[in-house]
């Protein structure tokens, strides 16, 4: 059972900003999120084609944890087993709407396997873990409104049970064109408490 574990390293991206551990690595005077997380990973060197595929939600979560777990665990011997946390409001609404779309003209219905495949929210940590090979727990939550108490309850549980060597934890959102991801990576190492109280405030951070 792990004892002490840590707020290793975050990430935010909202507001045509990247951010990790509060250091702008990216922005953008582009206001439209489909080009702005395009220039986003190419600045980044996401490197990944299929990330041009993904619906909006699971390119948003997709870039803040690649940026996380490149930037904390490169070849690491226990990168598969990291577990993965996330949540948010709209689940997966925004692909939800185009699936509706598409299915909803009776006069010229097919609707699209490559949207219907997003039209769940934990998809998005799918496409995580096929990048990154991870074998471990993971789990979606769906709130009102940011929960840093929950995903502090999740990632303890994991860790302390040994469930996994670290947690990807946070919050990921789209919707129409609102859209934030806060991310956080918990392990044994890293010098920020994981507390609650300290997860709201990096939650917080401009």
């Amino acid at each position: 059972m792990k004892q002490n574990v840590y707020i290793q390293s975050y990430c935010h991206i909202k507001n045509h900003s990247v951010s990790l551990n509060g250091n702008t690595v990216f922005y953008s005077d582009d206001t439209e999120f489909p080009s702005f997380i395009k220039s986003a990973a190419i600045h980044l060197e996401t490197n990944y084609p299929k990330f041009y595929k993904m619906d909006n939600l699971s390119k948003l979560a997709f870039l803040a944890a690649d940026i996380l777990l490149k930037e904390n665990n490169p070849y690491s011997d226990k990168t598969d087993n990291i577990a993965i946390v996330l949540s948010n409001k709209s689940s997966s609404l925004d692909t939800d709407r185009k699936h509706q779309i598409s299915i909803s003209d009776k006069e010229n219905y097919y609707p699209s396997p490559s949207i219907f495949v997003y039209t769940l929210p934990n998809i998005c940590m799918g496409e995580i873990s096929i990048k990154h090979q991870l074998h471990s727990e993971n789990t979606f939550l769906i709130f009102d409104k940011f929960n840093a108490k929950h995903l502090h309850i999740n990632a303890e549980f994991l860790l302390k049970n040994n469930k996994a060597d670290e947690v990807l934890c946070g919050w990921v959102d789209f919707d129409d064109k609102n859209y934030e991801a806060f991310l956080y990576l918990v392990s044994e190492n890293g010098n920020i408490a994981h507390l609650p109280e300290e997860i709201e405030h990096l939650y917080h951070i401009k």
